[in-house]
């Protein structure tokens, strides 16, 4: 019988798996002050819909699992009440930044950005991790901030692409609803490190029959529904984006060469 991907009922099944192949979940600011083995960092980029974000922290504390939810400061994502509730579930809250494309290009105006919206954040969570939110239209990398300036001067603990070493964690994300990373254009890591899973079930396999040593998993939770509407327009729209990925991937490959 015919079951959809990317729903929180997968997604459940999922957690699930890490648990009782015997996994420790970590949060990512866990894993930065006491790297182990047998772990699964689990990330969450919230990029839109904060709503999905805390009905998969609810799924996730109900598991007894906490995880660690990066949060834009853009409108409708931003927002104060959903923040301090997943937070209050146990998860941690890390700033999803993309000051640099903010700022088009200019460090010390980004790193103004910066200071302000972390310190906007921090009005509301207990923010010691940061990751950077990648536009697939723009050139810039986290690198590149801090190439110049330190993020621990902001008392942050780490960025979860930079800090952690992944030639000792799998890195697995779910760009373009698929795990094998054909559709990440700044996403570099998911590219080197995807063992060619496609399906949440090749992942949920592999833990299974534990082969994996610790991994992070990356999971955007706008694209996990039950609702069938909501399921079909994240579908659809991710399959529109995925074509134009597909072509940026291809012009860079071409002006590269």
């Amino acid at each position: 019988m015919f079951e959809r991907d990317f729903t929180l009922k997968k997604y459940r099944k999922l957690c699930l798996a890490v648990k009782e192949a015997g996994y420790l979940p970590l949060r990512v600011r866990d894993y930065l002050s006491d790297s182990g083995v047998n772990c699964i960092i689990l990330r969450h980029d919230v990029d839109r819909s904060p709503q999905s974000a805390f009905a998969m922290a609810e799924l996730e504390s109900e598991l007894g699992i906490c995880s660690t939810y990066y949060f834009r400061t853009t409108e409708g994502v931003f927002l104060h009440e959903v923040i301090k509730e997943i937070e209050r579930l146990g998860h941690e809250i890390g700033y999803h930044y993309e000051v640099l494309d903010k700022a088009k290009g200019d460090r010390e105006k980004a790193l103004e950005l910066f200071r302000n919206e972390l310190e906007n954040l921090r009005k509301f969570a207990d923010v010691k991790t940061i990751a950077m939110h990648g536009n697939p239209l723009t050139s810039w990398t986290a690198e590149e901030l801090w190439e110049t300036h330190d993020f621990r001067d902001f008392g942050i603990l780490g960025d979860s692409s930079l800090s952690i070493d992944y030639t000792k964690v799998l890195y697995l994300g779910d760009v373009g609803r698929t795990w094998d990373g054909r559709y990440s254009v700044k996403d570099l890591l998911v590219k080197g490190n995807s063992k060619g899973f496609k399906t949440t079930d090749d992942v949920i396999s592999a833990i299974e029959n534990h082969e994996i040593t610790n991994a992070c998993l990356v999971v955007h939770p706008n694209r996990w529904n039950d609702n069938i509407g909501r399921w079909v327009l994240e579908y659809v729209g991710q399959h529109v984006k995925n074509i134009g990925k597909t072509a940026i991937i291809h012009y860079r490959k071409l002006t590269k060469g």
